[in-house]
């Protein structure tokens, strides 16, 4: 378990090519974007999906 450790280390320190400070920004920057737009798009579905829900329901009574 301990050589394991060693040689994870060692494989993240010396052969990982990590992404630059600059380029993690950007790419953050981007996700965040992509969430809001994603979590928008899906509360709009849901208003509207609830929204037929209710009327049929009221339809039916």
């Amino acid at each position: 378990m301990i050589n394991y450790i060693k040689e994870s280390f060692e494989e993240l320190k010396n052969h990982v090519t990590w992404t630059g400070w600059a380029e993690a920004q950007n790419l953050t920057v981007i996700v965040a974007i992509f969430s809001i737009i994603f979590s928008l798009a899906i509360w709009g579905v849901d208003s509207v999906f609830g929204e037929v829900v209710k009327a049929y329901f009221s339809w039916l009574s």
